[in-house]
């Protein structure tokens, strides 16, 4: 039995990915200065730094793998049953939009339901998007710190039985350049084509 989501959950949501960027607006932009995002720009921010989960094939990954690769890094599960599969759709669709420049995109969904997350699980879902998305999970600790560093929500919410729960979480993706630093949160407003044009000014 899928779970979907209601009305108030949406805007909880929405309004959730609105308020990070006011609450991080004292923060100072990287070097390379402001770029046009179509996003809300986080530069400076630092999020995401202590990312350490466990990959599909149960090696740990940290920033420090992705080096050289423009990330979108987005919080979700498996068994979302709306927000989630939309998200990895518009991200495979921004990759074809890129062309041969997708190679330097590295797509990452960190699950937030690593209960029933289980790395075959995790891995056959990611890969029905597109075969080079990666999947990320991990201990309830690690989840923690990561979510954490990223200033990510999640929170379990409980179902008609205890294995039909639901889980509320952020529904943005993080923009990261290729050495790592945040630059922008692309809430799920934007199509596509906005992301593609945000990916191709890091790149």
């Amino acid at each position: 039995m899928s779970v979907s989501f209601s009305a108030t959950r949406r805007t909880l949501l929405a309004g959730a990915v609105a308020a990070l960027p006011m609450a991080l607006m004292g923060c100072s932009p990287t070097p390379s200065g402001p770029l046009p995002f179509e996003g809300n720009d986080i530069s400076g921010t630092h999020l995401g730094r202590d990312l350490s989960m466990t990959d599909t094939t149960g090696a740990l990954r940290t920033l420090a793998d992705f080096k050289g690769k423009v990330l979108l890094v987005f919080f979700g599960y498996t068994q979302c049953p709306d927000v989630c599969p939309t998200a990895m759709a518009q991200a495979a669709q921004a990759l074809q939009l890129l062309g041969d420049q997708a190679s330097k995109v590295q797509v990452i969904l960190i699950s937030v339901d690593p209960a029933r997350d289980t790395p075959e699980i995790l891995g056959a879902y990611v890969h029905a998007f597109d075969p080079s998305f990666i999947g990320l999970t991990g201990t309830p600790d690690q989840l923690d710190k990561t979510a954490r560093s990223f200033k990510a929500f999640y929170a379990k919410e409980a179902g008609p039985t205890p294995e039909q729960y639901a889980m509320n979480h952020s529904a943005a993706f993080y923009l990261m350049d290729q050495t790592g630093e945040a630059r922008a949160l692309l809430g799920p407003s934007l199509t596509p084509e906005d992301m593609a044009h945000d990916i191709k000014l890091l790149l």
